[in-house]
Protein backbone atom coordinates (compact mmCIF):
# COMPACT_ATOMS: atom_id res chain seq x y z
CA UNK A 1 0.00 0.00 0.00
CA UNK A 2 1.59 3.24 -1.16
CA UNK A 3 -1.21 5.69 -0.39
CA UNK A 4 -4.45 5.83 1.57
CA UNK A 5 -7.40 8.20 1.56
CA UNK A 6 -8.58 9.14 5.02
CA UNK A 7 -11.01 11.51 6.66
CA UNK A 8 -10.63 13.43 9.88
CA UNK A 9 -13.17 15.29 11.99
CA UNK A 10 -12.10 17.72 14.70
CA UNK A 11 -15.01 18.37 17.05
CA UNK A 12 -14.11 21.20 19.38
CA UNK A 13 -15.91 23.43 21.85
CA UNK A 14 -16.87 26.10 19.31
CA UNK A 15 -16.50 24.54 15.86
CA UNK A 16 -16.42 21.21 14.04
CA UNK A 17 -14.26 20.54 10.97
CA UNK A 18 -13.95 17.84 8.31
CA UNK A 19 -11.07 17.18 5.94
CA UNK A 20 -10.39 14.34 3.50
CA UNK A 21 -6.88 13.75 2.18
CA UNK A 22 -4.63 11.20 0.54
CA UNK A 23 -1.58 10.34 2.65
CA UNK A 24 1.55 8.75 1.21
CA UNK A 25 5.24 8.56 2.03
CA UNK A 26 5.58 11.90 0.27
CA UNK A 27 3.14 13.68 2.55
CA UNK A 28 -0.50 14.66 2.39
CA UNK A 29 -2.65 15.81 -0.53
CA UNK A 30 -5.99 17.35 0.38
CA UNK A 31 -8.89 15.86 -1.59
CA UNK A 32 -11.76 17.73 0.08
CA UNK A 33 -10.70 21.06 1.63
CA UNK A 34 -11.63 21.51 5.25
CA UNK A 35 -15.26 22.28 5.92
CA UNK A 36 -15.88 24.23 9.11
CA UNK A 37 -19.14 24.85 10.94
CA UNK A 38 -19.49 26.87 14.13
CA UNK A 39 -21.83 24.81 16.33
CA UNK A 40 -20.88 25.91 19.88
CA UNK A 41 -21.07 22.35 21.21
CA UNK A 42 -19.53 23.59 24.45
CA UNK A 43 -22.31 26.10 25.18
CA UNK A 44 -22.57 26.40 29.00
CA UNK A 45 -20.58 23.18 29.54
CA UNK A 46 -18.15 25.07 31.79
CA UNK A 47 -21.08 25.89 34.09
CA UNK A 48 -23.41 22.88 33.77
CA UNK A 49 -20.96 20.10 32.79
CA UNK A 50 -23.59 18.89 30.32
CA UNK A 51 -24.27 19.31 26.62
CA UNK A 52 -27.18 21.62 25.88
CA UNK A 53 -29.93 20.11 23.68
CA UNK A 54 -29.76 22.99 21.19
CA UNK A 55 -25.97 22.68 20.99
CA UNK A 56 -26.31 18.97 20.27
CA UNK A 57 -28.89 19.67 17.55
CA UNK A 58 -26.55 22.16 15.84
CA UNK A 59 -23.70 19.68 16.01
CA UNK A 60 -25.78 16.78 14.68
CA UNK A 61 -26.86 18.94 11.71
CA UNK A 62 -23.19 19.55 10.85
CA UNK A 63 -22.36 15.86 11.26
CA UNK A 64 -25.21 14.91 8.92
CA UNK A 65 -23.75 17.34 6.39
CA UNK A 66 -20.33 15.74 6.80
CA UNK A 67 -21.89 12.29 6.37
CA UNK A 68 -23.26 13.32 2.98
CA UNK A 69 -19.81 14.55 1.92
CA UNK A 70 -18.20 11.29 3.04
CA UNK A 71 -20.70 9.28 0.98
CA UNK A 72 -19.60 11.22 -2.09
CA UNK A 73 -15.91 10.80 -1.21
CA UNK A 74 -15.35 7.31 0.26
CA UNK A 75 -12.36 6.93 2.58
CA UNK A 76 -10.24 4.00 3.72
CA UNK A 77 -10.64 5.16 7.32
CA UNK A 78 -12.29 7.93 9.31
CA UNK A 79 -11.34 9.30 12.71
CA UNK A 80 -13.65 11.53 14.73
CA UNK A 81 -11.77 13.36 17.48
CA UNK A 82 -13.61 15.19 20.26
CA UNK A 83 -11.79 17.50 22.63
CA UNK A 84 -12.36 19.86 25.56
CA UNK A 85 -16.15 20.19 25.74
CA UNK A 86 -16.71 16.46 25.33
CA UNK A 87 -14.09 15.69 27.97
CA UNK A 88 -16.08 17.80 30.44
CA UNK A 89 -19.66 16.77 29.56
CA UNK A 90 -21.36 14.30 31.89
CA UNK A 91 -23.84 13.28 29.16
CA UNK A 92 -21.20 12.60 26.54
CA UNK A 93 -22.39 9.00 26.05
CA UNK A 94 -25.54 10.34 24.38
CA UNK A 95 -23.39 12.37 22.02
CA UNK A 96 -21.04 9.50 21.26
CA UNK A 97 -23.95 7.15 20.49
CA UNK A 98 -25.48 9.71 18.11
CA UNK A 99 -22.19 10.21 16.26
CA UNK A 100 -21.72 6.47 15.85
CA UNK A 101 -25.24 6.03 14.47
CA UNK A 102 -24.64 8.81 11.92
CA UNK A 103 -21.07 8.07 10.82
CA UNK A 104 -20.37 4.49 11.81
CA UNK A 105 -17.41 5.50 13.98
CA UNK A 106 -17.32 6.33 17.67
CA UNK A 107 -15.69 9.58 18.74
CA UNK A 108 -12.21 9.40 20.20
CA UNK A 109 -12.39 11.68 23.23
CA UNK A 110 -8.70 12.39 23.47
CA UNK A 111 -6.78 13.83 26.43
CA UNK A 112 -5.26 17.28 26.15
CA UNK A 113 -1.74 15.91 25.79
CA UNK A 114 -2.70 13.92 22.68
CA UNK A 115 -4.55 16.95 21.32
CA UNK A 116 -1.36 18.97 21.78
CA UNK A 117 0.79 16.34 20.03
CA UNK A 118 -1.58 16.14 17.04
CA UNK A 119 -1.73 19.93 16.77
CA UNK A 120 2.06 19.99 16.79
CA UNK A 121 2.22 17.36 14.06
CA UNK A 122 -0.21 19.31 11.89
CA UNK A 123 1.47 22.68 12.41
CA UNK A 124 5.02 21.46 11.83
CA UNK A 125 4.19 19.18 8.88
CA UNK A 126 4.04 22.14 6.51
CA UNK A 127 7.56 23.18 7.52
CA UNK A 128 9.05 20.01 6.04
CA UNK A 129 9.14 21.55 2.56
CA UNK A 130 11.18 24.51 3.79
CA UNK A 131 14.91 24.46 4.30
CA UNK A 132 17.95 26.67 4.44
CA UNK A 133 17.35 30.33 5.27
CA UNK A 134 13.57 29.91 4.97
CA UNK A 135 13.39 27.35 7.78
CA UNK A 136 12.21 28.96 11.04
CA UNK A 137 14.57 28.34 13.96
CA UNK A 138 13.84 25.44 16.31
CA UNK A 139 12.64 24.60 18.91
CA UNK A 140 9.06 25.15 17.76
CA UNK A 141 6.40 26.10 20.27
CA UNK A 142 2.90 25.40 18.92
CA UNK A 143 -0.06 26.98 20.71
CA UNK A 144 -3.52 25.73 19.74
CA UNK A 145 -6.07 28.13 21.23
CA UNK A 146 -9.50 26.53 21.14
CA UNK A 147 -12.91 27.27 22.56
CA UNK A 148 -12.52 25.21 25.72
CA UNK A 149 -8.82 24.49 26.05
CA UNK A 150 -5.46 25.80 24.90
CA UNK A 151 -2.58 23.42 24.19
CA UNK A 152 1.10 24.29 24.44
CA UNK A 153 3.63 21.90 22.97
CA UNK A 154 7.31 22.39 22.20
CA UNK A 155 9.48 20.31 19.89
CA UNK A 156 13.13 19.40 19.85
CA UNK A 157 15.99 21.68 18.95
CA UNK A 158 16.94 19.72 15.83
CA UNK A 159 20.15 18.55 17.51
CA UNK A 160 19.38 16.58 20.67
CA UNK A 161 15.89 15.78 19.38
CA UNK A 162 14.27 16.22 15.94
CA UNK A 163 12.67 19.62 15.52
CA UNK A 164 9.36 18.01 14.54
CA UNK A 165 9.34 15.72 17.58
CA UNK A 166 7.32 17.01 20.56
CA UNK A 167 9.27 16.89 23.81
CA UNK A 168 6.83 18.55 26.24
CA UNK A 169 3.11 19.35 26.14
CA UNK A 170 0.40 20.72 28.39
CA UNK A 171 -3.32 21.38 27.95
CA UNK A 172 -4.88 24.32 29.80
CA UNK A 173 -8.62 24.57 30.47
CA UNK A 174 -8.83 28.08 29.07
CA UNK A 175 -10.23 29.11 25.70
CA UNK A 176 -12.42 31.62 23.91
CA UNK A 177 -15.77 30.14 24.93
CA UNK A 178 -14.75 29.17 28.45
CA UNK A 179 -13.25 32.58 29.31
CA UNK A 180 -16.14 34.50 27.72
CA UNK A 181 -18.79 32.51 29.58
CA UNK A 182 -16.87 32.44 32.86
CA UNK A 183 -15.66 36.04 33.08
CA UNK A 184 -16.43 38.41 30.19
CA UNK A 185 -20.19 38.50 30.58
CA UNK A 186 -20.77 42.24 30.08
CA UNK A 187 -20.87 43.98 26.72
CA UNK A 188 -18.18 45.27 26.61
CA UNK A 189 -16.47 43.54 29.55
CA UNK A 190 -15.70 45.56 32.66
CA UNK A 191 -12.21 46.20 33.99
CA UNK A 192 -12.89 43.87 36.93
CA UNK A 193 -14.03 41.07 34.60
CA UNK A 194 -10.90 41.47 32.49
CA UNK A 195 -8.64 41.46 35.57
CA UNK A 196 -10.31 38.31 36.91
CA UNK A 197 -9.93 36.62 33.52
CA UNK A 198 -6.24 37.59 33.35
CA UNK A 199 -5.65 36.10 36.80
CA UNK A 200 -7.36 32.89 35.71
CA UNK A 201 -5.39 32.70 32.45
CA UNK A 202 -2.04 33.48 34.08
CA UNK A 203 -2.58 30.79 36.73
CA UNK A 204 -3.07 28.23 33.97
CA UNK A 205 -0.01 29.48 32.08
CA UNK A 206 2.06 29.19 35.27
CA UNK A 207 0.99 25.55 35.49
CA UNK A 208 1.81 24.96 31.82
CA UNK A 209 5.26 26.53 32.14
CA UNK A 210 6.09 24.08 34.92
CA UNK A 211 5.91 21.34 32.25
CA UNK A 212 6.70 23.12 28.98
CA UNK A 213 10.06 24.98 28.81
CA UNK A 214 8.66 28.03 27.04
CA UNK A 215 11.91 29.96 27.45
CA UNK A 216 13.58 27.70 24.87
CA UNK A 217 11.15 28.70 22.11
CA UNK A 218 12.91 29.45 18.84
CA UNK A 219 9.74 29.94 16.76
CA UNK A 220 6.23 30.43 18.11
CA UNK A 221 3.46 29.03 15.90
CA UNK A 222 -0.15 29.94 16.62
CA UNK A 223 -3.05 27.88 15.29
CA UNK A 224 -6.86 27.96 15.63
CA UNK A 225 -9.63 30.38 14.73
CA UNK A 226 -8.79 32.93 17.43
CA UNK A 227 -5.15 33.21 16.40
CA UNK A 228 -5.82 33.36 12.66
CA UNK A 229 -8.58 35.94 13.21
CA UNK A 230 -6.36 38.16 15.36
CA UNK A 231 -3.61 37.87 12.76
CA UNK A 232 -6.02 38.82 9.97
CA UNK A 233 -7.14 41.94 11.83
CA UNK A 234 -3.55 42.88 12.70
CA UNK A 235 -2.65 42.52 9.01
CA UNK A 236 -5.42 44.95 8.09
CA UNK A 237 -7.48 42.49 6.05
CA UNK A 238 -10.96 43.70 5.15
CA UNK A 239 -12.28 40.15 5.01
CA UNK A 240 -10.78 36.82 5.98
CA UNK A 241 -8.28 35.41 3.47
CA UNK A 242 -7.00 31.98 4.43
CA UNK A 243 -4.12 32.03 1.95
CA UNK A 244 -2.94 35.44 3.14
CA UNK A 245 -3.08 34.47 6.81
CA UNK A 246 -1.55 31.00 6.54
CA UNK A 247 2.18 31.34 7.19
CA UNK A 248 1.99 35.06 7.90
CA UNK A 249 4.53 36.43 10.35
CA UNK A 250 2.92 38.88 12.77
CA UNK A 251 4.75 40.95 15.35
CA UNK A 252 3.94 40.32 18.98
CA UNK A 253 3.34 44.04 19.56
CA UNK A 254 0.87 44.32 16.67
CA UNK A 255 -0.99 41.21 17.75
CA UNK A 256 -1.23 42.28 21.40
CA UNK A 257 -2.52 45.72 20.42
CA UNK A 258 -5.12 44.05 18.19
CA UNK A 259 -6.14 41.61 20.92
CA UNK A 260 -6.63 44.41 23.42
CA UNK A 261 -8.71 46.42 20.95
CA UNK A 262 -10.96 43.48 20.07
CA UNK A 263 -11.39 42.56 23.74
CA UNK A 264 -12.75 46.02 24.56
CA UNK A 265 -15.16 46.21 21.61
CA UNK A 266 -18.89 45.68 21.96
CA UNK A 267 -20.41 42.72 20.14
CA UNK A 268 -21.97 45.16 17.67
CA UNK A 269 -18.56 46.68 16.92
CA UNK A 270 -17.03 43.25 16.32
CA UNK A 271 -19.89 42.38 13.98
CA UNK A 272 -18.70 45.15 11.64
CA UNK A 273 -15.46 43.24 11.02
CA UNK A 274 -15.86 40.79 8.15
CA UNK A 275 -12.59 39.15 9.23
CA UNK A 276 -14.40 37.76 12.27
CA UNK A 277 -16.58 34.74 11.56
CA UNK A 278 -20.16 35.44 12.74
CA UNK A 279 -20.01 32.40 15.00
CA UNK A 280 -17.05 33.85 16.89
CA UNK A 281 -18.31 37.39 17.48
CA UNK A 282 -19.58 36.80 21.01
CA UNK A 283 -16.55 34.79 22.22
CA UNK A 284 -13.59 36.20 20.29
CA UNK A 285 -12.89 38.63 23.14
CA UNK A 286 -12.13 35.75 25.47
CA UNK A 287 -9.86 34.18 22.88
CA UNK A 288 -8.13 37.51 22.22
CA UNK A 289 -7.34 37.87 25.92
CA UNK A 290 -5.91 34.35 26.14
CA UNK A 291 -3.71 34.95 23.08
CA UNK A 292 -2.59 38.32 24.45
CA UNK A 293 -1.43 36.72 27.71
CA UNK A 294 0.22 33.76 25.96
CA UNK A 295 2.20 36.12 23.72
CA UNK A 296 3.31 38.25 26.65
CA UNK A 297 4.25 35.33 28.86
CA UNK A 298 6.14 33.35 26.18
CA UNK A 299 8.07 36.45 25.13
CA UNK A 300 9.00 37.16 28.75
CA UNK A 301 10.05 33.52 29.28
CA UNK A 302 12.34 33.58 26.23
CA UNK A 303 13.94 36.84 27.34
CA UNK A 304 14.43 35.57 30.89
CA UNK A 305 15.88 32.25 29.69
CA UNK A 306 18.36 33.52 27.13
CA UNK A 307 18.12 37.28 26.73
CA UNK A 308 16.73 36.77 23.22
CA UNK A 309 13.79 38.80 21.94
CA UNK A 310 10.80 36.92 20.56
CA UNK A 311 9.37 39.67 18.39
CA UNK A 312 6.96 37.72 16.17
CA UNK A 313 5.06 34.50 15.64
CA UNK A 314 4.01 32.39 12.64
CA UNK A 315 0.28 32.09 11.95
CA UNK A 316 -0.81 28.65 10.76
CA UNK A 317 -4.02 27.27 9.30
CA UNK A 318 -2.61 23.78 9.93
CA UNK A 319 -3.21 22.29 13.35
CA UNK A 320 -5.22 19.57 15.01
CA UNK A 321 -7.27 18.55 11.95
CA UNK A 322 -4.15 18.17 9.79
CA UNK A 323 -2.53 16.17 12.57
CA UNK A 324 -5.55 13.86 12.87
CA UNK A 325 -5.55 13.11 9.14
CA UNK A 326 -1.78 12.76 8.78
CA UNK A 327 -1.46 10.53 11.85
CA UNK A 328 -4.32 8.28 10.74
CA UNK A 329 -2.90 7.94 7.23
CA UNK A 330 0.57 7.10 8.49
CA UNK A 331 -0.77 4.47 10.87
CA UNK A 332 -2.67 2.80 8.03
CA UNK A 333 0.42 2.84 5.79
CA UNK A 334 2.53 1.25 8.54
CA UNK A 335 -0.02 -1.40 9.51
Amino acid sequence: MTAVTVGGIDCGTNSIRLMIATVSENGMTVEVPRIMRVVRLGQDVDKTHRFDDEALARTYAAIDEFSAVLKEHPVDALRFVATSATRDAENRDEFEDAVQSRLGVRPDVIPGTEEAALSFLGATSVLESQDGPHMPPAPYMVVDLGGGSTEMVIGGDGVEAPADHPVAAFSMNIGSVRMSERHLVSDPPTRQQIDEAIADIDAHIDEAFATVPAGRTGTLIGVSGTVTTMSGIAMGLREYDRDAVDGAIVTVDDARTTCDRVLRMTRAERAEYQVIHPGRIDVIGGGALVWNRVLARVRDAVHEDSGRELNSYVTSEHGLLDGIVLNLGRRLLNS
